[in-house]
């Protein structure tokens, strides 16, 4: 069947982004634990960002190493594998008695949540049409902002019965029921291209970052936008957790909830990066990401002004996320596992920054340091947007007005 006439069955799409969700939010269950594990592990606050940037070196390393061997190695074979070295990571996480065991076992989980989840969005770009290809990765990074959200829910809501050791036990369970869904209902699916070594394999991608104007600028945004991203959801829990509010790590995560609908919301960007509105709704989502600290510096003065800040941050962020990978999968369809490793080397190296960032600045400058922190890095983004726009190659998808 032609290109231009394939549509990926829905049920395939629902498979991808459940899947992604899943993988992606190991990464993210310990943002709303950090007081649990610092207390339990005797870490200060300050340094409680630590076991996030640990993380986030994992997902560092992920996309160095892993996340291109989607490009040689057979795509549904590389998932199973990878499911199975990160349930196992999960486990040894559970039982970790050492602060130096936990970062290690948190930056093993970053790793493989993170080769899974880009692993399966660059499998999701590949199997489908060029026509759709923004439809589907739009519904699969969908799924990963719903898991990544829901992360904090769960984890808080898990830790408060049974402890932040209970969160990662229930996540192995949870994976192993994953791992039967994969192996029934991921298709076979060659990579393409000519077969490379190894090491010519990576200096490719590093090749891709030296040479694709779309990849340096789309990146560069992913980098300020996941750092702001990373400063507000790492921060949150230490005002929540103390007074006046002294909330659950249920009630925390709860916040997930709202910044779930935005993300929702946003995955109809990767329909309209289709219908060539990638720079326009870039430029809306930018301004509305500066403007939603406004809202989250008035925490102190009522919870619903973090309510409206959160919904407006989190819509914001997931359309240029879902804007940016249509964009770079359009300048380079052959190699989809090396531009998602690349592109998001950029989103790890933001949000490790942001975590350590945020926690630090909460210590010394409080919530509204926080805030303007955030702010002063989207206005940033937003700048960078603006000075860029026509540095983009006029052959990407998008570029319309």
């Amino acid at each position: 069947m032609p290109d231009s006439a394939r549509r990926m069955p829905r049920a395939l799409v629902a498979v991808f982004a459940c899947a992604a969700g899943l993988s992606v939010a190991n990464v993210y269950y310990a943002q709303p634990l950090l007081d649990a594990l610092a207390s339990d592990f005797g870490i200060s606050q300050g340094a409680a960002g630590g076991v996030m940037t640990a993380t986030q070196l994992g997902c560092a390393l992920a996309l160095l190493f892993l996340v291109p061997l989607g490009d040689q190695w057979e795509r549904r074979r590389l998932m199973l594998v990878q499911w199975g070295v990160l349930t196992v990571s999960l486990l040894a996480v559970s039982v970790s008695t050492s602060a130096v065991a936990l970062l290690a076992g948190m930056a093993l989980v970053g790793m493989l949540g993170t080769a899974m989840t880009q692993g399966l969005i660059a499998y999701a770009s590949s199997a489908a049409g060029e026509h759709e290809r923004g439809r589907v990765v739009g519904a699969t990074q969908g799924g990963v902002v719903v898991g990544l959200l829901l992360a904090r829910v769960m984890s808080g809501a898990i830790a408060d019965i049974a402890g932040w050791r209970g969160v990662y036990l229930a996540s192995a369970l949870a994976m192993l029921g994953l791992g039967v869904v994969l192996w029934r209902a991921l298709p076979h699916q060659a990579a393409r291209g000519a077969r490379q070594r190894y090491a010519a394999l990576l200096r490719s991608m590093f090749g891709l970052l030296r040479e694709e104007r779309t990849l340096q600028i789309r990146g560069t945004l992913a980098l300020l936008m996941f750092m702001a991203f990373s400063i507000f959801w790492s921060a949150l829990v230490l005002p929540l957790s103390a007074a006046p509010f002294h909330f659950s790590h249920a009630t925390v995560g709860a916040f997930g909830l709202v910044g779930a609908a935005g993300a929702l919301a946003a995955a109809r960007a990767g329909r309209w990066a289709d219908r060539g509105w990638a720079q326009r709704t870039t430029g809306v989502s930018l301004v509305l990401l500066t403007l939603s600290w406004l809202p989250l510096a008035g925490l102190h003065a009522s919870l619903v002004w973090l309510v409206v800040g959160v919904l407006l941050l989190d819509l914001a962020g997931q359309a240029i996320h879902v804007t940016n990978q249509s964009l770079i999968f359009a300048a380079r369809s052959d190699a989809p596992s090396r531009l998602v490793g690349a592109y998001m080397l950029f989103y790890a190296t933001g949000s490790g920054v942001g975590a350590v960032a945020a926690t630090a600045t909460y210590a010394a400058h409080g919530w509204l340091g926080v805030c303007l922190l955030g702010a002063g890095v989207s206005a940033i983004a937003l700048v960078f947007w603006g000075a860029t726009l026509r540095a983009m190659p006029s052959t990407s998808a998008g570029l319309r007005a």
